[in-house]
């Protein structure tokens, strides 16, 4: 009890959710009464980060800086748009588009959402469509990030839930690629209902022009995911073939990326890193005081007198992480979530796991794109000053065909584990 009462008060005055994980554990001991716990902290702690799969973090995080840093990036958007075409909306299809080839790259929704709003958004408001759904739009781009594989919450959850990293990526790209669909088929109505603008015309030569000259890009993703699918690499020797390749692309094609630069990138992506592993050797502490304390036994007794079933089980736990997704950011959320959860899935429910992590992911994601937090919103919103209230009713039907493909998924595990057969 003196615990939850400490992690809330600590939580809502505003100290740091890692801290606040940190704390809780201490309250934990001393509310215990055992002093022989504390030899138990700080090796629970280091137990946390004592996985190998975690050095891809930092090496995503690298893919991310010398991409947007090598120029990279703008030629993706160029790729996108010759892709299209003039379609009616052709520019609200490019940004799903390149967010979903940028999100195969960075596989952070904020980091992405920052980039990409940077570009986009602009762009957009040239061609005549509304800032506030442009940056709406551009927000809801961001949710590929952590489900296309690289991601950063992909390999956290591998790490809480025992799990292979390599089997995490590849079971997010079929959700990620049938997210993209379902939001090019809102774009296709929405094009329709309001008349939005065409993109712009390009001749056929200049269209093959600007593919091939950000055909070479694309060997970053192909080299990080093929990599994997194939068995060449696991996912963290993959992310550092995946950082020579963006460099290699961004030094001798788009000329942009300078060697003299790579040590600020590597210390911006180790500055992030370090906040990252630091959540999870929190979680790690949170998880054991969860275990010592009984709470998923606990938690397990009463969803099992609500959820009959596995599908009943998914859409409840659909609701509940919405909810903490709301006012909690990604990684936070998996750490308080995946122990006392992720248990209940598999013995009592026999939910595999990756699927699991899937579903908890992407609808810990959406969270970030609904009230009163959405923080993707309000990351939009500060590089763009369009106002994340209207931001939000104005993108609405994205947010109903993300609850779909959740509900797909809590329904037909397969797509998610598809390619996994």
């Amino acid at each position: 009890m003196l615990t939850g009462v400490v992690f809330g008060l600590v939580m809502l005055i505003g100290v740091p959710i890692g801290l606040c994980l940190c704390i809780a554990g201490i309250a934990f001991i001393v509310s215990s009464n055992n002093p022989l716990l504390y030899q138990s902290y700080p090796l629970h702690m280091f137990g946390g980060v004592d996985s190998y799969g975690l050095i891809a973090i930092p090496l995503f995080i690298l893919i991310g800086e010398i991409m947007n840093g090598g120029g990279i990036t703008r030629r993706i958007v160029d790729l996108a748009m010759a892709v299209i075409g003039a379609v009616r909306g052709g520019l609200a299809y490019v940004s799903i588009l390149a967010n979903m080839f940028v999100a195969s790259m960075l596989g952070s929704a904020t980091a992405q959402v920052a980039i990409m709003s940077k570009i986009m958004v602009p762009e957009m408001e040239k061609q005549g469509y509304d800032k506030d759904f442009a940056a709406g739009l551009t927000a809801y781009g961001g949710m590929l990030g952590p489900i296309i594989p690289p991601s950063v919450m992909f390999v956290v959850y591998s790490a809480l839930a025992q799990v292979s990293v390599s089997d995490m990526l590849i079971a997010g790209i079929l959700p990620g690629i049938i997210l993209t669909l379902l939001f090019f088929a809102v774009i296709g109505l929405l094009g329709y209902v309001h008349n939005y603008p065409r993109g712009a015309r390009k001749t056929p030569k200049e269209r093959l022009i600007t593919i091939l000259k950000a055909a070479p890009t694309m060997l970053i993703p192909i080299v990080i995911v093929g990599s994997i699918m194939s068995g060449l690499a696991n996912a963290t020797e993959s992310a550092a073939v995946g950082a020579v390749a963006a460099a290699l692309v961004g030094k001798y094609w788009t000329r942009e990326f300078h060697f003299s630069r790579l040590p600020e990138m590597m210390l911006r992506a180790g500055i992030y890193s370090a906040v990252v592993l630091f959540l999870v050797a929190a979680a790690a502490v949170f998880s054991w005081v969860l275990i010592y304390g009984k709470v998923p036994q606990a938690t397990a007794a009463w969803v099992q007198t609500v959820a009959r079933d596995p599908v009943t089980f998914m859409l409840l736990t659909m609701v509940i992480l919405l909810i903490i997704g709301t006012v909690i950011d990604g990684i936070p959320g998996l750490i308080m979530t995946v122990p006392i959860l992720l248990p209940l899935a598999t013995d009592v429910y026999h939910i595999d796991p990756r699927h699991f992590g899937v579903v908890v992911v992407i609808n810990l994601v959406l969270g970030l794109l609904s009230p009163p937090v959405g923080l993707c919103f309000f990351v939009a919103a500060a590089v763009t000053g369009a106002k994340p209230g209207r931001m939000f009713l104005l993108t609405l039907p994205f947010f109903g065909v993300a609850c779909v493909l959740l509900v797909l998924l809590s329904i037909y595990p397969f797509l998610s584990l598809a390619l996994l057969k």
